[in-house]
C-alpha cells in the first residue's frame, strides 16, 4: 500500500473535491488525480465516482476510506512510539479552526512549530464550528480551535484564550471617536449580528437582555470578516472580539470601544477527541499555542494601535 497515496483518497474521501484536497495537501491538483489513478490501478478497483458533482466514494471507495482511516490511525501511533526512542519529534499534524482565528493571529505559532520542529508536518485548515467537531468525531482531524468550546461526551477541550470583546463602529459613527461605552448606549442602534446558529450570537443577546437592551438586528452573518466589511460601511455597530480587529484598527477602517461597565470575553479552545492518543507533535503544537508568539502579542498590539489603552 502507497502511504501517501491513501492520505491523498483520504482526503479526497473528506472534502468530495479533488481542488479542496490538493489545497489541504499543498500540492497541484493534477498531482492529486494522479495520485488516486495510481491507487486504484494498485489495487484494481474505481474508489472515486468522477462523474458526480460533487465527488462520490463508490461503494469499495467507502469500505475503503473507513478501513483506511483506522488504519492511518495506528500507523501514525506506530510511527509515534518509534520516533520517542530517539527523542526526534515528527508526524503530521491536523488543525481545523474557526475562520475568525486566522492566519493573522495563527501566523507566529505555525512559523514557531516549523522552525523549532521542521519534522512535523502542520496541515492547517478553516471551518465553521460545526464542521470541526464533526471532522473530530470522524478522526478527520487532530485538534480543533474554537469559540466557546464544548467539554463533555467524547469532546474535550484545553483552555486557550480569553478575547476582550468589544464594540466595532466606522469612524464616522456617533461612538467613532468614544474609547469606552455602557451596554445601556447600544439601546435603539442598528447593529451587525453573527449568525443566529452560532453561540456567540447566543452569548451577545444575553448580554443585550441582561442591561435590558434592544437592538435593530440589520444583517447578520457567520463570519467576523463579513461582519467587519457591513460594520465599515455604517450597516450597523457589532461586537466583535478585538484580536480580530487588529488590521481595521492599524488602518483607521474602524474603531473599537471598550465597555464601561461589564466584561465581556470571547473563550477559545482547543478540543479533541477524548479518549483518542495525542501523537507528540500534536501535544508539541499545543505546548506552543501556549507560548507567547513572540510579535509583541496580537491583543496588546491591537489595543496600542486603537488607542484604548
Amino acid at each position: 500500500m502507497n502511504l501517501r497515496n491513501t492520505e491523498i483518497f483520504c482526503d479526497i474521501a473528506t472534502h468530495r473535491s479533488f481542488s479542496k484536497a490538493a489545497v489541504a495537501r499543498q500540492i497541484s491538483q493534477p498531482a492529486v488525480s494522479q495520485a488516486l489513478q495510481q491507487l486504484e490501478d494498485d489495487i484494481g478497483v474505481t474508489l472515486v465516482d468522477r462523474s458526480k458533482r460533487p465527488i462520490e466514494l463508490t461503494a469499495a471507495g467507502t469500505i475503503y476510506f473507513e478501513r483506511c482511516q483506522k488504519w492511518l490511525l495506528d500507523y501514525r501511533a506506530i510511527e509515534d512510539a518509534v520516533h520517542q526512542f530517539s527523542g526526534r519529534v515528527a508526524g503530521k499534524v491536523r488543525v481545523a479552526s474557526i475562520y475568525s482565528v486566522g492566519l493573522l493571529q495563527m501566523s507566529s505559532y505555525v512559523a514557531r512549530i516549523r522552525e523549532d520542529y521542521p519534522d512535523i508536518e502542520l496541515h492547517l485548515d478553516y471551518a465553521h464550528p460545526d464542521a470541526i467537531y464533526s471532522r473530530l468525531l470522524r478522526d478527520e482531524v487532530d485538534l480543533g480551535i474554537v469559540s466557546f468550546p464544548r467539554d463533555g461526551g467524547e469532546i474535550g477541550s484545553i483552555p486557550w484564550q480569553d478575547q476582550e470583546m468589544a464594540v466595532a463602529v466606522s469612524p464616522a459613527h456617533p461612538l467613532g471617536a468614544r474609547n469606552q461605552v455602557s451596554v445601556k448606549e447600544l439601546d435603539g442602534l442598528d447593529f451587525v449580528a453573527f449568525s443566529a446558529d452560532l453561540t456567540i450570537r447566543r452569548k451577545t443577546e444575553k448580554l443585550l437582555k441582561m442591561a435590558d437592551v434592544s437592538v435593530n438586528v440589520t444583517h447578520q452573518f457567520d463570519n467576523v470578516e463579513t461582519i467587519k466589511r457591513a460594520v465599515e460601511i455604517d450597516l450597523g455597530v457589532a461586537i466583535l472580539p478585538l484580536p480580530t480587529l487588529r488590521r481595521e484598527l492599524e488602518f483607521g477602517t474602524l474603531h473599537a470601544a471598550r465597555f464601561s461597565d461589564v466584561k465581556f470575553v470571547r473563550p477559545l479552545g482547543i478540543v479533541h477527541k477524548r479518549h483518542k492518543h495525542l501523537s507528540r507533535a500534536a501535544e508539541k503544537f499545543v505546548e506552543i499555542l501556549h507560548e507567547d508568539p513572540g510579535d509583541g502579542s496580537p491583543v496588546q498590539r491591537q489595543v496600542a494601535v486603537g488607542g484604548l489603552v
